[in-house]
């Protein structure tokens, strides 16, 4: 199987630590997002949008990181990561959906605003951006926060894919500031996640 990534992407990465801890291994392509490859048309015969991560197997082709972990996941059977149970998916799924719709794009204001403005070359941080921001942010934190104070993984008492695609997007805690201040069992949390062999030797550096 051959990923199309970009290093920098923490979408891209999800697929990355899900083969890792799946035991998969997966070929990595390149794909320089800010030299414009993602537009290119041979690219965009892949995947529309112009986006990673993008997958392919054989003459398979699969892109949105969520769906490629699942099916990832799909490859090694009996792993407690993508269980049979219809509950378990379904709460995994919901997480995944969660992640893709409010916990993402709430974080990605913050890597805009004080990371990739400043690659782009498009001025500095927008403090009103960022007020808004944090609006989203907290709102998604808490909700995480929350359920993390009640159990040690987000379903079930192990680590699932709903961990797998909710954690890598806080790879720019630090470095895009984040403000997590206060939220403990979110911090806990990654801190056992990023501890794990499968993020230390696949995590791109923040």
């Amino acid at each position: 199987m051959k990923l199309y990534y970009h290093p920098a992407s923490p979408f891209s990465y999800k697929p990355q630590f899900a083969a890792a801890l799946l035991g998969i291994e997966l070929e990595l392509q390149k794909v320089d997002l800010f030299a414009g490859e993602g537009q290119r048309p041979e690219f965009l015969k892949m995947n529309p949008q112009g986006k990673v991560p993008t997958l392919t197997d054989g003459d398979f082709l699969l892109w949105e990181s969520n769906a490629i972990v699942q099916y990832l996941a799909s490859q090694a059977s009996d792993n407690p990561f993508w269980p049979s149970d219809a509950r378990a998916r379904a709460d995994i799924l919901r997480w995944q959906f969660w992640e893709s719709t409010s916990w993402a794009p709430a974080c990605i204001v913050f890597v805009f605003e004080n990371i990739l403005k400043s690659i782009l070359r498009r001025g500095a941080p927008d403090p009103e951006e960022l007020t808004k921001g944090e609006e989203k942010f907290h709102r998604c934190a808490k909700v995480l926060d929350s359920h993390l104070a009640k159990q040690p993984w987000l379903v079930g008492d192990s680590m699932t894919l709903a961990d797998i695609s909710v954690a890598p997007v806080l790879i720019y805690a630090e470095s895009a500031k984040y403000p997590l201040a206060g939220y403990n069992h979110i911090n806990a949390w990654f801190d056992k996640i990023r501890q794990l062999p499968a993020w230390t030797s696949t995590a791109p550096s923040a």
